[in-house]
Protein backbone atom coordinates (compact mmCIF):
# COMPACT_ATOMS: atom_id res chain seq x y z
CA UNK A 1 0.00 0.00 0.00
CA UNK A 2 1.29 3.36 -0.94
CA UNK A 3 1.85 5.91 1.31
CA UNK A 4 -1.19 7.85 2.72
CA UNK A 5 -1.05 11.66 3.11
CA UNK A 6 -4.03 13.68 5.07
CA UNK A 7 -6.46 13.71 2.30
CA UNK A 8 -6.15 9.59 2.07
CA UNK A 9 -6.70 9.42 5.51
CA UNK A 10 -9.77 11.25 6.14
CA UNK A 11 -11.50 9.20 2.83
CA UNK A 12 -14.35 7.25 3.98
CA UNK A 13 -13.39 3.41 3.63
CA UNK A 14 -14.97 0.81 1.67
CA UNK A 15 -15.06 -1.49 4.53
CA UNK A 16 -16.62 -1.72 8.30
CA UNK A 17 -15.15 1.28 10.35
CA UNK A 18 -16.31 3.76 13.25
CA UNK A 19 -15.46 7.26 13.97
CA UNK A 20 -12.79 8.42 16.90
CA UNK A 21 -16.04 10.61 18.01
CA UNK A 22 -16.75 7.51 19.63
CA UNK A 23 -13.94 7.55 22.11
CA UNK A 24 -13.78 11.03 22.73
CA UNK A 25 -16.70 13.29 22.39
CA UNK A 26 -17.93 14.61 25.86
CA UNK A 27 -21.54 14.18 25.09
CA UNK A 28 -21.05 10.51 23.55
CA UNK A 29 -19.91 9.92 26.80
CA UNK A 30 -22.93 11.34 28.52
CA UNK A 31 -25.52 9.67 26.33
CA UNK A 32 -23.58 6.32 27.41
CA UNK A 33 -24.30 7.09 31.03
CA UNK A 34 -27.75 7.41 30.59
CA UNK A 35 -28.45 4.94 27.81
CA UNK A 36 -26.47 2.11 28.32
CA UNK A 37 -24.83 1.82 32.12
CA UNK A 38 -28.16 2.95 33.42
CA UNK A 39 -29.57 0.19 31.83
CA UNK A 40 -27.23 -2.98 31.62
CA UNK A 41 -26.93 -5.59 34.04
CA UNK A 42 -22.61 -4.48 35.73
CA UNK A 43 -21.04 -7.33 37.85
CA UNK A 44 -20.06 -4.79 40.43
CA UNK A 45 -18.12 -7.28 43.06
CA UNK A 46 -18.00 -10.94 44.29
CA UNK A 47 -19.85 -12.94 47.24
CA UNK A 48 -16.31 -13.80 48.64
CA UNK A 49 -15.57 -10.00 48.92
CA UNK A 50 -18.44 -10.12 51.16
CA UNK A 51 -18.80 -13.47 52.94
CA UNK A 52 -20.44 -12.41 56.15
CA UNK A 53 -23.39 -11.14 57.81
CA UNK A 54 -23.79 -7.15 56.98
CA UNK A 55 -20.60 -7.02 54.76
CA UNK A 56 -21.05 -4.53 52.29
CA UNK A 57 -19.24 -3.30 48.68
CA UNK A 58 -19.94 0.11 47.03
CA UNK A 59 -19.04 1.57 43.56
CA UNK A 60 -21.05 3.60 41.29
CA UNK A 61 -22.70 3.19 38.08
CA UNK A 62 -23.34 5.69 35.82
CA UNK A 63 -22.44 8.48 38.47
CA UNK A 64 -24.84 7.06 41.04
CA UNK A 65 -23.59 5.62 44.51
CA UNK A 66 -24.80 2.25 44.34
CA UNK A 67 -23.91 -0.66 47.77
CA UNK A 68 -24.42 -4.14 48.13
CA UNK A 69 -25.10 -5.55 51.50
CA UNK A 70 -25.28 -9.20 52.25
CA UNK A 71 -28.25 -10.05 54.05
CA UNK A 72 -30.32 -12.04 55.83
CA UNK A 73 -32.29 -12.16 52.40
CA UNK A 74 -29.28 -12.76 50.56
CA UNK A 75 -27.39 -9.85 48.60
CA UNK A 76 -29.30 -6.63 48.38
CA UNK A 77 -28.27 -3.25 46.51
CA UNK A 78 -29.13 0.00 47.06
CA UNK A 79 -28.30 3.44 45.04
CA UNK A 80 -28.10 6.79 46.49
CA UNK A 81 -26.53 5.93 50.13
CA UNK A 82 -24.62 8.06 52.54
CA UNK A 83 -21.89 5.52 52.47
CA UNK A 84 -18.91 6.49 51.02
CA UNK A 85 -16.16 3.93 52.19
CA UNK A 86 -15.51 1.17 49.82
CA UNK A 87 -16.34 -2.03 51.79
CA UNK A 88 -17.00 -3.04 55.82
CA UNK A 89 -19.73 -4.07 57.85
CA UNK A 90 -22.80 -2.43 58.66
CA UNK A 91 -24.29 -1.98 62.11
CA UNK A 92 -27.77 -0.60 61.00
CA UNK A 93 -30.18 -0.77 58.47
CA UNK A 94 -29.24 0.61 55.08
CA UNK A 95 -31.07 3.50 53.45
CA UNK A 96 -31.74 4.34 49.71
CA UNK A 97 -33.91 3.29 47.21
CA UNK A 98 -33.38 -0.49 46.36
CA UNK A 99 -32.17 -2.14 43.29
CA UNK A 100 -32.54 -5.23 41.46
CA UNK A 101 -29.42 -7.38 42.06
CA UNK A 102 -28.69 -11.05 41.37
CA UNK A 103 -25.67 -13.69 41.97
CA UNK A 104 -24.66 -15.34 38.96
CA UNK A 105 -21.76 -16.45 37.36
CA UNK A 106 -19.27 -17.71 39.63
CA UNK A 107 -21.02 -16.00 42.05
CA UNK A 108 -20.88 -12.76 40.66
CA UNK A 109 -22.88 -9.47 41.96
CA UNK A 110 -24.38 -8.48 39.47
CA UNK A 111 -26.38 -4.94 39.54
CA UNK A 112 -28.74 -2.79 37.35
CA UNK A 113 -29.89 1.06 37.86
CA UNK A 114 -32.80 -0.18 35.80
CA UNK A 115 -36.08 -0.18 37.73
CA UNK A 116 -37.84 -2.25 35.10
CA UNK A 117 -35.12 -4.69 33.84
CA UNK A 118 -36.76 -6.44 30.29
CA UNK A 119 -34.12 -9.17 30.76
CA UNK A 120 -32.70 -10.86 34.36
CA UNK A 121 -28.58 -11.70 34.82
CA UNK A 122 -29.18 -15.36 32.92
CA UNK A 123 -30.80 -13.66 29.86
CA UNK A 124 -28.58 -10.44 29.69
CA UNK A 125 -25.69 -12.39 29.05
CA UNK A 126 -27.14 -14.69 26.42
CA UNK A 127 -25.39 -17.33 27.01
CA UNK A 128 -22.08 -15.85 26.66
CA UNK A 129 -20.41 -17.66 29.69
CA UNK A 130 -21.71 -21.37 28.67
CA UNK A 131 -17.81 -21.79 27.73
CA UNK A 132 -16.61 -21.80 31.22
CA UNK A 133 -20.21 -22.16 33.24
CA UNK A 134 -19.10 -25.67 34.95
CA UNK A 135 -15.27 -24.38 35.42
CA UNK A 136 -16.60 -21.41 38.01
CA UNK A 137 -20.20 -22.70 38.85
CA UNK A 138 -18.94 -26.32 40.34
CA UNK A 139 -17.10 -25.02 43.33
CA UNK A 140 -17.09 -21.67 44.83
CA UNK A 141 -14.81 -18.97 44.28
CA UNK A 142 -12.72 -16.78 45.84
CA UNK A 143 -10.67 -13.44 45.08
CA UNK A 144 -6.90 -13.37 45.95
CA UNK A 145 -5.64 -10.47 44.22
CA UNK A 146 -6.56 -6.84 43.68
CA UNK A 147 -5.95 -3.54 42.39
CA UNK A 148 -7.13 -0.83 40.13
CA UNK A 149 -5.94 1.34 37.82
CA UNK A 150 -7.16 4.76 36.53
CA UNK A 151 -6.20 5.45 32.77
CA UNK A 152 -6.59 8.47 30.76
CA UNK A 153 -7.97 6.90 27.85
CA UNK A 154 -11.78 5.96 27.01
CA UNK A 155 -13.09 2.98 28.36
CA UNK A 156 -14.07 1.15 25.11
CA UNK A 157 -10.26 1.37 24.75
CA UNK A 158 -9.71 -1.12 27.10
CA UNK A 159 -12.54 -3.02 25.82
CA UNK A 160 -11.38 -3.22 22.42
CA UNK A 161 -7.72 -4.72 23.36
CA UNK A 162 -9.80 -7.64 24.91
CA UNK A 163 -11.96 -7.96 21.97
CA UNK A 164 -9.28 -7.81 19.39
CA UNK A 165 -5.92 -9.78 18.84
CA UNK A 166 -3.21 -7.77 17.06
CA UNK A 167 -2.68 -6.46 20.36
CA UNK A 168 -1.17 -10.05 21.11
CA UNK A 169 2.16 -8.77 19.03
CA UNK A 170 3.02 -7.24 21.87
CA UNK A 171 3.29 -9.63 24.28
CA UNK A 172 6.86 -11.65 23.78
CA UNK A 173 5.55 -14.46 26.45
CA UNK A 174 2.00 -14.74 23.83
CA UNK A 175 4.50 -15.10 20.95
CA UNK A 176 6.62 -17.94 22.22
CA UNK A 177 4.07 -20.16 24.29
CA UNK A 178 1.03 -19.57 22.66
CA UNK A 179 1.10 -17.98 18.55
CA UNK A 180 0.77 -21.48 17.37
CA UNK A 181 -1.55 -22.85 14.67
CA UNK A 182 -4.71 -24.02 17.42
CA UNK A 183 -4.01 -20.22 18.67
CA UNK A 184 -4.54 -18.76 14.87
CA UNK A 185 -7.56 -20.94 14.60
CA UNK A 186 -9.36 -19.76 18.21
CA UNK A 187 -13.29 -18.29 16.81
CA UNK A 188 -14.93 -15.18 17.97
CA UNK A 189 -18.29 -16.64 18.76
CA UNK A 190 -20.98 -13.45 19.10
CA UNK A 191 -23.95 -13.76 21.50
CA UNK A 192 -27.25 -11.55 21.63
CA UNK A 193 -26.75 -7.70 23.62
CA UNK A 194 -22.88 -6.94 22.36
CA UNK A 195 -21.46 -10.13 23.77
CA UNK A 196 -18.87 -12.30 22.92
CA UNK A 197 -16.52 -14.95 23.74
CA UNK A 198 -13.46 -16.74 22.79
CA UNK A 199 -12.96 -20.51 21.99
CA UNK A 200 -10.32 -22.22 23.33
CA UNK A 201 -6.87 -23.49 22.77
CA UNK A 202 -3.97 -24.84 25.00
CA UNK A 203 -1.12 -22.89 25.98
CA UNK A 204 2.13 -24.27 25.57
CA UNK A 205 3.71 -22.64 28.66
CA UNK A 206 6.68 -24.65 29.21
CA UNK A 207 7.98 -22.96 25.74
CA UNK A 208 8.51 -19.92 27.71
CA UNK A 209 11.89 -19.78 29.60
CA UNK A 210 11.49 -20.33 33.13
CA UNK A 211 7.96 -21.39 32.95
CA UNK A 212 6.53 -24.65 33.43
CA UNK A 213 3.33 -26.64 32.47
CA UNK A 214 0.30 -25.58 34.13
CA UNK A 215 -1.82 -28.83 33.63
CA UNK A 216 -1.30 -29.84 37.47
CA UNK A 217 -3.55 -27.36 38.89
CA UNK A 218 -6.22 -26.39 36.30
CA UNK A 219 -10.59 -25.66 37.56
CA UNK A 220 -13.11 -27.81 37.86
CA UNK A 221 -14.14 -29.61 34.70
CA UNK A 222 -11.70 -27.51 32.44
CA UNK A 223 -8.75 -29.41 30.60
CA UNK A 224 -5.24 -28.61 31.21
CA UNK A 225 -3.49 -25.80 30.03
CA UNK A 226 -6.59 -24.10 28.27
CA UNK A 227 -7.74 -20.57 27.92
CA UNK A 228 -11.23 -18.99 27.67
CA UNK A 229 -12.35 -15.21 27.47
CA UNK A 230 -15.16 -13.56 27.75
CA UNK A 231 -15.70 -10.29 27.11
CA UNK A 232 -19.47 -8.76 28.01
CA UNK A 233 -20.90 -5.38 26.75
CA UNK A 234 -20.43 -2.70 27.65
CA UNK A 235 -16.75 -3.15 29.32
CA UNK A 236 -16.18 -6.37 31.27
CA UNK A 237 -13.90 -8.96 30.57
CA UNK A 238 -13.50 -12.48 32.25
CA UNK A 239 -10.30 -14.51 31.45
CA UNK A 240 -10.09 -18.20 32.73
CA UNK A 241 -6.28 -19.08 32.06
CA UNK A 242 -5.23 -22.60 33.04
CA UNK A 243 -5.12 -22.33 37.15
CA UNK A 244 -6.38 -18.34 37.38
CA UNK A 245 -9.58 -16.55 36.49
CA UNK A 246 -9.34 -12.51 36.42
CA UNK A 247 -12.63 -10.53 36.22
CA UNK A 248 -11.84 -6.73 34.59
CA UNK A 249 -14.40 -4.11 35.18
CA UNK A 250 -14.60 -0.42 33.71
CA UNK A 251 -15.86 2.64 35.69
CA UNK A 252 -16.60 5.51 33.10
CA UNK A 253 -14.88 8.84 34.68
CA UNK A 254 -15.43 10.94 31.74
CA UNK A 255 -14.76 10.97 27.96
CA UNK A 256 -10.78 10.38 28.48
CA UNK A 257 -10.73 8.76 31.93
CA UNK A 258 -11.48 5.43 33.31
CA UNK A 259 -11.06 3.22 36.50
CA UNK A 260 -10.43 -0.51 35.62
CA UNK A 261 -10.52 -3.00 38.32
CA UNK A 262 -8.90 -6.13 38.06
CA UNK A 263 -9.48 -9.14 40.22
CA UNK A 264 -7.65 -12.38 40.42
CA UNK A 265 -9.59 -16.02 41.86
CA UNK A 266 -8.73 -18.89 42.97
CA UNK A 267 -11.03 -21.90 44.72
CA UNK A 268 -12.00 -21.10 47.90
CA UNK A 269 -11.23 -24.86 49.09
CA UNK A 270 -7.63 -24.13 47.47
CA UNK A 271 -4.81 -25.52 49.85
CA UNK A 272 -2.36 -23.08 50.83
CA UNK A 273 -0.08 -25.10 48.67
CA UNK A 274 -2.57 -24.24 45.83
CA UNK A 275 -3.26 -20.62 46.14
CA UNK A 276 0.37 -19.96 46.68
CA UNK A 277 0.12 -21.40 43.02
CA UNK A 278 -2.20 -20.10 41.83
CA UNK A 279 -1.05 -16.51 42.44
CA UNK A 280 2.14 -16.94 40.87
CA UNK A 281 0.44 -18.05 37.91
CA UNK A 282 -2.15 -15.32 38.08
CA UNK A 283 0.85 -12.59 38.77
CA UNK A 284 3.16 -13.53 36.41
CA UNK A 285 0.70 -13.07 33.20
CA UNK A 286 -2.00 -10.29 34.69
CA UNK A 287 -0.53 -8.94 37.69
CA UNK A 288 0.81 -5.46 37.58
CA UNK A 289 4.72 -6.58 37.61
CA UNK A 290 3.33 -9.57 35.01
CA UNK A 291 3.85 -10.21 31.51
CA UNK A 292 0.84 -8.90 29.75
CA UNK A 293 -1.65 -6.06 31.43
CA UNK A 294 1.46 -3.35 32.10
CA UNK A 295 1.73 -3.67 28.42
CA UNK A 296 -2.28 -3.69 27.29
CA UNK A 297 -2.35 -0.26 29.69
CA UNK A 298 0.17 1.47 28.08
CA UNK A 299 -1.26 0.69 24.75
CA UNK A 300 -4.54 1.91 25.18
CA UNK A 301 -3.27 5.00 27.40
CA UNK A 302 -0.98 6.25 24.37
CA UNK A 303 -4.39 5.15 21.89
CA UNK A 304 -6.50 7.93 24.10
CA UNK A 305 -3.65 10.43 24.19
CA UNK A 306 -3.74 10.79 20.34
CA UNK A 307 -7.93 10.48 20.31
CA UNK A 308 -8.43 13.27 22.76
CA UNK A 309 -10.90 15.61 22.12
CA UNK A 310 -10.53 18.60 19.70
CA UNK A 311 -7.92 16.17 17.63
CA UNK A 312 -8.71 15.36 14.55
CA UNK A 313 -11.45 12.80 13.59
CA UNK A 314 -10.12 9.44 12.35
CA UNK A 315 -11.47 6.14 10.67
CA UNK A 316 -10.60 2.80 12.68
CA UNK A 317 -11.11 0.05 10.66
CA UNK A 318 -13.38 -3.14 11.73
CA UNK A 319 -13.06 -4.84 8.16
CA UNK A 320 -10.83 -7.92 8.63
CA UNK A 321 -12.76 -11.29 7.79
CA UNK A 322 -10.80 -14.63 8.60
CA UNK A 323 -13.76 -16.43 8.92
CA UNK A 324 -14.75 -15.65 12.60
CA UNK A 325 -11.01 -16.59 13.90
CA UNK A 326 -9.34 -14.81 16.23
CA UNK A 327 -7.78 -12.02 13.85
CA UNK A 328 -11.41 -11.50 12.63
CA UNK A 329 -12.68 -8.22 13.50
CA UNK A 330 -16.76 -9.91 14.07
CA UNK A 331 -16.30 -9.05 18.02
CA UNK A 332 -15.24 -5.49 17.58
CA UNK A 333 -18.20 -5.34 14.78
CA UNK A 334 -20.33 -6.83 16.95
CA UNK A 335 -19.79 -4.98 19.70
CA UNK A 336 -20.20 -1.63 17.74
CA UNK A 337 -23.16 -2.43 16.53
CA UNK A 338 -24.79 -3.75 19.62
CA UNK A 339 -23.54 0.15 21.20
CA UNK A 340 -25.01 2.36 17.72
CA UNK A 341 -28.51 0.33 18.86
CA UNK A 342 -28.55 1.16 22.11
CA UNK A 343 -27.26 5.05 21.36
CA UNK A 344 -29.42 5.22 18.02
CA UNK A 345 -26.63 6.22 16.24
CA UNK A 346 -24.51 4.73 13.37
CA UNK A 347 -20.77 4.08 15.10
CA UNK A 348 -19.44 6.01 11.44
CA UNK A 349 -21.09 9.20 12.39
CA UNK A 350 -22.19 9.16 15.47
CA UNK A 351 -23.15 12.72 15.90
CA UNK A 352 -24.97 12.97 13.59
CA UNK A 353 -28.19 11.24 15.20
CA UNK A 354 -26.99 11.99 18.93
CA UNK A 355 -30.31 12.58 20.47
CA UNK A 356 -30.47 16.89 21.14
CA UNK A 357 -30.56 16.19 24.79
CA UNK A 358 -26.64 15.03 25.20
CA UNK A 359 -25.63 17.76 22.34
CA UNK A 360 -23.51 20.95 24.23
CA UNK A 361 -25.08 23.88 24.16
Amino acid sequence: MPPRNRVNWLKKPKVEYISSECYNNHDVYLAEQEMIFSKVWVPMCHMSEMYELGDFRTTTIAGVPVIAVNTNQGVRAYKDTHITQPAGTLSGPIEGDELHCEVKHGQMVWVTLDPNPTQDVEQWTAGAFDCIADAIDTEELEVFHYHKAIIDTNYKLWHDTNSEFYHDFMHYFNRVSGFNDEYFARKNIPFDNGHVNVSSFTVNYEEYDGFEDRGELSFPNLPPNQWYMVDLFPGFNFNLRGSAYRSDTVTPLGPNKVLIEFKGYGLRKDTPEERQTRIKHHNSIWGPFGRNLHEDLIGVAGQGTTMREGTETRNILHGRHENSTIHDEVGMRHYYGAWGDFLGVNPARPLEHLPDVYQAA
